[in-house]
């Protein structure tokens, strides 16, 4: 019964905007005399060539993460670099409980990303400690992540009190991690005079083959690589931490990385080509928008999987999602644990204004023809509590780690 009541009212909240709002065609046979009619139309034909299924037995699950892995590093072009420098630390500042090393990677001739490592008191070569690889989001920063005031770029000012939510990096020192803060590309200290020009780099980046996820998956790929070689940092337990923008190189890392060991997903979980498809509600111009910006475009990308495809094939190690979607999703990725014989690795949570199942919309499809605030309705979402979940992420650390 509740879903038939959330069916018509899914119906209802969408019905003014259907019609024009869906990209249709007027002819009988079936073509678009509009170019951006027919280019919806192919994205419709498009069926992903590394979809989870289902009906996987274990050996063809094991199979699938190979070829989807395969398939994510020709997406990502990851340079082949045989000679590149190691990092090296150029400050450190010592904290209540733990330190700040400031430490510099070169991953790419004439290039220098900088980033944070939070190491607590006590921790050595002799008492190694988990290690946390943190992401940020869009317009996010590695002093934010690490409680230290934006913009300080040199460590000159006292942690920022009160501790915010979105320090993530900080509370995971405060639990006893070693806890590695990056910036995003062209974010931050990476970006250009202080403008955060993901555009431009996108553009250039797209220009020659690459992508902004390529570049930033790259950088972070450097960083994680260099923490498995660090003596105090237990290598056999390395988490990847994204939020927002920071799930997609986390995505990236994990396809590539089985060695990874768990994964904290801060943000909703979509199907980002039907979010594409559905999302076509013209302005009073007519002009369509497009969902992603284009520090989120990747050549090839849809043609190949999409999300809940790409957390599916982490399994069986251990990922909490934090910020809901739609149950059909979570089902999904659910079955691909229980494949690989850990379903109970796979943990996730509703935003709070959906944690009731009868306040969720139960669907199997989002109707076409919608703007972005009736796509967040529809699929759980309420973007004005996007924030890093402390309050679910640190007690489910514990239990990985225990």
């Amino acid at each position: 019964m509740n879903k038939l009541i959330n069916s018509l009212l899914i119906f209802l909240f969408v019905m003014p905007v259907i019609g024009q709002a869906q990209i249709t065609t007027n002819r009988k046979d079936g073509r678009f005399l509009s170019s951006r009619g027919s280019v919806q139309y192919m994205l419709e034909q498009v069926k992903p060539a590394y979809a989870f299924d289902p009906s996987f037995t274990p050996a063809e699950f094991k199979e699938w993460q190979s070829n989807l892995r395969t398939a994510m590093k020709e997406l990502m072009h990851f340079p082949e670099q045989s000679d590149v420098p190691a990092p090296v630390c150029v400050k450190t500042v010592q904290r209540d409980g733990y330190r700040v090393e400031k430490w510099e990677s070169y991953p790419l001739p004439g290039s220098v990303v900088p980033y944070l490592v939070l190491i607590p008191d006590g921790v050595d070569a002799a008492h190694k400690a988990p290690g946390v690889l943190c992401i940020p989001g869009f317009g996010g920063s590695k002093e934010g992540l690490a409680g230290e005031t934006e913009g300080d770029y040199e460590l000159t000012s006292q942690p920022v009190e009160p501790v915010k939510k979105g320090a993530m990096a900080l509370h995971y020192v405060k639990k006893g991690l070693v806890a590695v803060a990056v910036d995003n590309t062209s974010c931050a200290e990476l970006s250009d005079n202080g403008y955060f020009d993901y555009l431009n780099t996108s553009r250039i980046l797209l220009e020659m083959g690459w992508s902004y996820l390529g570049l930033t998956a790259y950088q972070d790929w450097i960083v994680l690589n260099w923490m498995k070689g660090q003596d105090f940092v237990n290598k056999e337990r390395i988490i990847v931490s994204g939020f927002s923008l920071g799930t997609e190189p986390l995505m990236v890392l994990g396809a590539l990385d089985p060695s990874i060991y768990a994964f904290v997903y801060n943000d909703f979980l979509c199907r980002t080509l039907e979010r594409i498809l559905v999302m076509t509600e013209p302005d009073s111009k007519g002009a369509r928008p497009f969902p992603n910006s284009i520090e989120h475009l990747i050549p090839g990308f849809l043609t190949q999987f999409d999300f809940p495809d790409l957390v599916a094939a982490l399994a069986p190690r251990p990922v909490i999602c934090t910020e809901g979607g739609l149950d059909r999703d979570f089902d999904l990725i659910g079955k691909a644990y229980r494949i690989a014989g850990k379903p109970e690795n796979f943990t996730f949570y509703h935003y709070k204004k959906f944690a009731d199942p009868k306040d969720r919309k139960q669907i199997e499809k989002v109707p076409e023809g919608i703007n972005r605030d009736v796509f967040f309705e529809i699929v759980n979402v309420d973007p004005k509590n996007h924030y890093f979940k402390g309050e679910w992420v640190l007690p489910w650390i514990d239990k990985v780690l225990k």
